[in-house]
């Protein structure tokens, strides 16, 4: 996968009145089956990203089942499927609420897009929901993305309907905001808005949004019973060959093994830079723990000392022969900032790395430390895993892909979106007051 997340699997079915399905076996046993044969394929390894027991445990299940299915029956005699492996950066930035029927969907739309700051990754897909219950809505959004990205095509017939008249609107006035791609600014934010909508009580008007990032995985299968559904992969050629030359893109070269303060307080909001050395990783399960055990006066691992380190908020996929490791990109740094003072004060963190903006709070504790939060470009996971040259498992090793690792990096491309000041990139988020009225 080009990004690592290839999140929960969303599955939209429709089984036709006259099929039959073979065995004992449920659905969703069957749909679970496919899931788990697709992740655990030795010869592409997708990431384990599903947990049991959210609210407590949160033990990964290793296989990335459960899926979530959605099932219509409908006439006919084949079953369809339409699949979304759906990365958590963007599922996290669903939105929903209940309009007075007489508000303005589109302002809505506005302010709920400039809350979900960057890290959906951008540029990326709008779907919206509009009417019917609260549940109802939102499966709406969800299931309108699984419709083509026909922005283009639709501009130019112009639209046909009211629906359409509004998807457009929104796509002009959304991009108009400047986030663009990574929420560096620019004028792509939103590559295409999908709406469905559906009756609603007269005394409300429920609407959901739910973004899709920029890989937009997304395939449908049909099965008539004649054999396996037959899935050919795009060829490469469709994509223009781009090849970096590190040496001649004017990033500064950093030596992670010799880094510190004096080094990192030459870096400004914006500079690039080429990572080499020895960096940690951990997200989210890794510093709750850290969290904890640090509150019952608990030692660290041995072996785990995160002085003078830098810390890299990811959870690679499993390597396949030949990988030192799978994709292994960045995840939503702003999950990390309430751990940013013990990172930086008590632990001795210099920086971070991850992907979109940090809160007013993360940032503070940031120009406290005088260290560094950088970025990595979302999405671009297989990219970056060809920077990384070794890595060995340091704590944690039951949390699985949100296990504290050591990597080898070479040449690892960053930007700084932090830096000693507090000054940030990511102006839109940073101070909204940048983008000015609606």
């Amino acid at each position: 996968p080009i990004c690592q997340d290839t999140g929960i699997v969303v599955a939209f079915a429709r089984v036709g009145q006259n099929v039959r399905l073979g065995g004992n076996r449920s659905l969703q046993q069957l749909v679970d089956e496919g899931v788990r044969r697709a992740y655990t394929s030795s010869e592409n390894r997708l990431r384990a990203s599903i947990v049991k027991d959210p609210a407590f445990a949160r033990t990964n299940t290793g296989d990335n089942t459960p899926c979530v299915l959605h099932v219509e029956l409908v006439p006919g005699d084949t079953l369809e499927i339409d699949i979304a492996a759906k990365g958590g950066g963007s599922e996290n930035k669903a939105t929903f609420t209940t309009l007075n029927p007489s508000a303005s969907i589109v302002d809505w739309v506005l302010e709920s897009v400039l809350d979900m700051g960057a890290g959906w990754c951008p540029p990326g897909i709008l779907g919206i929901g509009i009417g019917g219950t609260a549940e109802k809505a939102m499966l709406l959004a969800k299931q309108s993305l699984m419709a083509p990205i026909d922005m283009t095509a639709l501009k130019a017939s112009g639209p046909q309907s009211k629906l359409e008249e509004l998807r457009i609107e929104i796509f002009d006035k959304v991009n108009a905001l400047g986030i663009g791609a990574q929420g560096l600014g620019g004028l792509a934010t939103v590559l295409d808005v999908k709406i469905l909508d559906y009756p609603s009580h007269a005394a409300s008007k429920p609407i959901a949004m739910i973004p899709n990032c920029a890989a937009n995985r997304h395939i449908k299968i049909t099965l008539d019973g004649s054999g396996p559904a037959k899935l050919l992969p795009p060829s490469l050629d469709a994509w223009p060959k781009i090849a970096l030359d590190a040496t001649k893109s004017g990033a500064k070269r950093v030596n992670l093994d010799t880094l510190n303060k004096a080094e990192i307080a030459t870096w400004h909001a914006g500079d690039r830079l080429l990572l080499s050395g020895k960096l940690l990783t951990g997200r989210d399960a890794a510093h709750k723990r850290l969290a904890d055990m640090l509150k019952n006066g608990e030692a660290l691992p041995a072996g785990l000392d995160f002085k003078n380190r830098v810390v890299y908020y990811v959870g690679p996929v499993p390597a396949i022969p030949g990988e030192v490791v799978g994709p292994a990109g960045p995840t939503t740094a702003t999950r990390m900032d309430a751990f940013m003072p013990m990172m930086h004060e008590t632990f001795g963190v210099l920086a971070t790395i991850g992907k979109a903006e940090r809160g007013p709070a993360a940032r503070e504790a940031i120009a406290h430390a005088k260290g560094a939060y950088l970025i990595a470009v979302g999405g671009a996971a297989y990219l970056i895993s060809k920077a990384i040259t070794g890595q060995r498992l340091i704590a944690f090793g039951d949390l699985g892909m949100e296990a504290i690792y050591e990597f080898d990096v070479k040449d690892m491309p960053v930007m700084v979106a932090v830096d000693p000041t507090g000054d940030a990139v990511h102006k839109a988020f940073a101070n909204r007051k940048l983008l000015g009225a609606f």
